[in-house]
């Protein structure tokens, strides 16, 4: 009990509470404020119940603790009268029953947390059934229902995202990384945007260029729907040949088997499929309804903690003990060691359990069976179109007709033949062309040379005319002229090339326009869906902030647990000079220097209070006779400041003045 009260004291004394409670003040609290000591750290765990019991009746005071408790989970200890005592406790503050809670409460702060939080939105609230008759509300129930799945789901997805382990440092990475992309970006754009103002019609370019753009991604979204059909008509196809391969196979043992084996093997698959369909389907299928039922019932409950879990085990474990007792009692009992119908028991369990096993072995050598004719089938396609001609198909290989075997390779033999002789005449025109590309080289070279001759003897014969460089002026003359002619016509193309071409794209732009319409109000609506999706991220963001400062908070705990061991560990050991260095025996020492100080101070306190009215006069006196004796200074001042107009005589106690 002192650990206990002592644990809690502990807990108050640290953030939020801030009690600064010892364990005689905290054994001397009333009632009263036990009670609203325990509604505070209710109101810490769920803030609506951070109330002032003095607001509120006591009635409503227990009604909400007790209620609050329930969806937390609080086991009082005892049996219904010791819950009766429990519940009047509570309404009286009673310390049996208030330090329990408080100490069970401080244990697992941060567990009941979260299931208050969850308790807000998955304590589902009861109807009754003739309200539910009305079709606004149970229209409005089944919505309440909805929404409470899916506050489900999305809770899971965000505490799979707080143990997911990603790394904020990582995605900080990656959003620097991103915006000095962006920058960099946006500086290429400035300057293609600079280098563009300055051609004449920019702006109408630009947008030529914006919508040739849309276009090949429209044009890439249909390759891709294309891409697409194309795949489904494969698939198509290939279950056209299954179905065809299949009816095959249904002729082949039509032709191959005559009726009773027809009918035997009918019967077999019909007992099988029976078996599957009355027996071993139903029994997996309410197994897996149970397991259902049981997964559904475990997810509408609150989350548990690792204490609760270690109580349902050893619930768990003992109703097991219970039930094993109870058998082997049973069979003592029911079942003698000479019954024969025990050994007639194990051989059904046996055989059933083989039939189990053998149906599950058919039904997977079902499965493979018509894996491995797909793969078959597939194997069959690509070598179709890798080779590009017939190839021989295992099913026409059974077909037991050697004449059409035979037809068939004698035609992919003939096929072959064609086909060398064709590769052999094209192996001999390639070698024609390499003999004549090697002559047309040959004179390539010849006359090269021959127009170097002429050059020269022609260059000799200008300088002998006195006009060099006369044939190579003219040649240059005619090129220009060639080229500055073929520019014209390059220019004039050009520009009717471009008319055409704008007409084509403003006529190609307002049929885009058109049909991107609908494209645009569904990108509007994505817009919308982008938009929640940021603010889930934003939420996202902000719990995984509240996850690393519970963390932190949960550190600190720990760090302060390890200390407050340490502590005990000093405190209880039997060495004096190690229990010396424990906080409680400094603070203890610290106290009692304190107390005796104390002590004096108020000594020293009652003897000036004793001493005060005597000094008091005392100062009164000595203040008048410090102005008495000043004043009899100033008088024999001035008496020796002024002229001698007579004689003092002092005779018997009495000054005379004579003049």
């Amino acid at each position: 009990m002192s650990e206990q009260m002592q644990f809690i004291v502990e807990k108050l004394n640290q953030e939020p509470f801030r009690k600064n409670y010892n364990l005689i003040t905290f054994d001397s609290l009333e009632s009263v404020q036990l009670l609203q000591l325990l509604s505070d750290v209710l109101g810490e765990i769920d803030p609506k119940h951070a109330v002032d019991i003095r607001e509120e009746l006591p009635e409503n005071t227990a009604k909400r603790m007790l209620t609050l408790l329930g969806i937390l989970k609080y086991k009082p200890p005892g049996n219904v009268t010791d819950l009766s005592v429990f519940r009047q406790g509570l309404v009286t503050g009673s310390k049996p029953v208030i330090h329990p809670v408080l100490h069970w409460l401080l244990q697992r702060t941060s567990e009941l947390k979260k299931r208050a939080y969850l308790a807000r939105f998955l304590v589902k609230l009861e109807v009754p059934v003739e309200f539910l008759q009305d079709d606004t509300m149970a229209d409005v129930n089944k919505q309440y229902e909805e929404l409470m799945e899916a506050f489900k789901n999305l809770h899971k997805e965000c505490e799979q995202l707080k143990t997911s382990g990603l790394s904020t440092a990582e995605i900080r990475r990656d959003i620097s990384a991103m915006e000095e992309e962006k920058d960099q970006l946006i500086k290429r754009v400035e300057r293609l945007k600079k280098r563009v103002e300055t051609v004449q019609n920019h702006q109408r370019m630009l947008e030529i260029a914006r919508q040739l753009r849309l276009e090949k991604e429209r044009e890439e979204s249909l390759a891709h729907q294309k891409q697409e059909q194309k795949n489904q008509l494969f698939h198509a196809e290939q279950r056209l040949q299954r179905t065809e391969l299949q009816l095959k196979e249904m002729h082949h043992a039509v032709v191959d088997s005559k009726p009773e084996s027809l009918m035997k093997k009918l019967e077999e698959e019909i007992n099988f499929n029976s078996y599957l369909a009355t027996e071993k389907i139903p029994r997996e299928l309410e197994s897996k309804k149970k397991s259902v039922y049981f997964l559904q019932k475990v997810v509408a409950e609150p989350a548990m903690g690792q204490s609760d879990l270690s109580v349902l085990e050893s619930k768990i474990n003992e109703v097991n003990a219970q039930i094993n007792q109870l058998i082997e009692k049973r069979m003592m009992k029911y079942e003698p060691i000479d019954s024969k119908f025990s050994m007639y028991r194990q051989q059904a369990s046996i055989i059933s359990r083989k039939k189990e096993a053998k149906a599950e072995e058919l039904q997977a050598a079902k499965e493979e069976m018509s894996s491995t004719e797909r793969e078959m089938l597939q194997k069959t396609n690509q070598a179709h179109e890798l080779d590009g001609s017939e190839v021989l198909k295992g099913d026409e290989l059974n077909d037991g007709c050697l004449c059409s075997l035979s037809l068939q390779f004698k035609l992919y033999v003939n096929k072959l033949r064609s086909k060398n002789t064709v590769y052999k005449r094209k192996r001999l025109e390639i070698a024609e062309i390499t003999a004549e590309y090697g002559i047309l080289q040959r004179t390539e070279e010849l006359l090269k040379q021959r127009h170097e001759a002429l050059q020269q003897q022609l260059q000799a014969i200008e300088d002998k005319k006195g006009i060099s460089g006369y044939s190579y002026t003219q040649e240059e003359l005619e090129r220009v002229s060639a080229v500055k002619s073929e520019v014209d016509g390059m220019k004039g193309q050009t520009l009717d090339n471009m008319s055409e071409m704008v007409k084509k794209l403003n006529a190609m732009v307002a049929e885009k326009k058109s049909s991107l319409a609908p494209v645009i109000k569904e990108l509007r609506q994505l817009r919308q869906k982008c938009q929640e999706v940021k603010g889930l991220q934003e939420e996202c963001a902000q719990e995984e902030s509240n996850y690393h400062y519970v963390n932190c908070m949960k550190r600190n705990l720990e760090i302060q647990l390890q200390r407050v061991k340490e502590e005990m560990k000093t405190y209880v050991s039997p060495d004096p000079q190690e229990r010396r260095k424990a906080i409680r025996e400094q603070y203890t020492r610290m106290i009692l220097e304190q107390e005796n100080l104390g002590k004096k101070l108020r000594e020293k306190q009652k003897a000036v209070r004793e001493s005060h009215g005597p000094n008091m006069k005392q100062i009164k006196m000595w203040q008048d006779f410090e102005q008495l004796m000043e004043c009899k200074r100033e008088c024999f001042l001035k008496q020796q400041n002024q002229t001698a107009i007579g004689q003092v005589i002092q005779e018997a106690g009495k000054d005379r003045l004579v003049l």
